[in-house]
């Protein structure tokens, strides 16, 4: 058996649903007999998936993080690069919405903000091999189940696809504290792509230089910088009330 672990039942299911044929072997807790184990235990029969039922401490053992009483070995999930990308913006019907983060280390920040992106129905997040989260057991649970739906792009050169995406005619949107323009300003009614930095730095300087616009999110209380994820969240959701008017 070779590839990962991943826990959480959201997690699951998403993998169960949409690329089962991932799945090698399934460990559920003692004593949950709902309606939810059923629904995948009748799923993996059907696939012919080994799974049993263990102690917790079992799967404690398994795996770093809350996993709700079930952890799944899985094979890797196919790594998306910059031309699965462009090849994807090629034959989209719709107006690219991308989600760009720059440097974002923490996991549960990442998984957070795959969260938002499905929910709001960003096509792809981009993010640096150097220097930046993946999708860990752990961002993959925090995603509930986001991380099987949207494309995660790793790429190489970050200032590089940005220039890519941009010959593509798609407009980039980047958030900096001392910008001049704010969220409520910005034009997201095209193809574009939100650009984030990372938690307390922000972007890094070539970063920003790509960006077509620079927004802040107005701040009216004490603090001065929102958590990137929240931040992830506030932006998108101003993106897609203008998409849907």
């Amino acid at each position: 058996m070779s590839g990962e672990f991943i826990f959480g039942w959201h997690a699951v299911e998403a993998v169960l649903k949409r690329e089962p044929e991932r799945l090698q072997q399934v460990w559920i807790q003692t004593g949950r007999q709902d309606r939810r184990v059923k629904t995948i235990t009748d799923g993996l029969d059907t696939l012919g998936v080994r799974w049993s039922v263990v102690h917790r401490k079992l799967l404690d053992e398994k795996v770093a993080g809350v996993h709700q009483g079930v952890v799944a070995a899985v094979s890797e999930s196919r790594e998306w690069g910059e031309d699965d990308l462009m090849a994807m913006l090629a034959a989209a019907s719709e107006p690219p919405f991308l989600l760009v983060l720059d440097g974002v280390t923490d996991p549960h920040n990442l998984g957070a903000c795959m969260r938002t992106a499905d929910a709001v129905g960003v096509q792809a997040v981009i993010v640096p091999k150097d220097k930046s989260a993946t999708l860990t057991p752990v961002a993959r649970k925090v995603a509930c189940g986001a991380a099987e739906t949207v494309p995660f792009v790793r790429v190489t050169n970050l200032a590089r696809c940005l220039r890519a995406l941009q010959e593509q005619g798609v407009w980039l949107v980047g958030t900096a504290g001392e910008a001049d323009s704010t969220l409520y300003q910005a034009n997201f009614t095209g193809p574009v792509a939100l650009v984030m930095g990372a938690e307390g730095k922000g972007m890094r300087r070539l970063t920003r230089e790509h960006c077509d616009a620079l927004i802040n999110i107005p701040m009216l209380g004490h603090v001065d910088s929102l958590n990137v994820s929240v931040a992830t969240g506030v932006c998108l959701y101003e993106a897609l009330r203008q998409r849907l008017a």
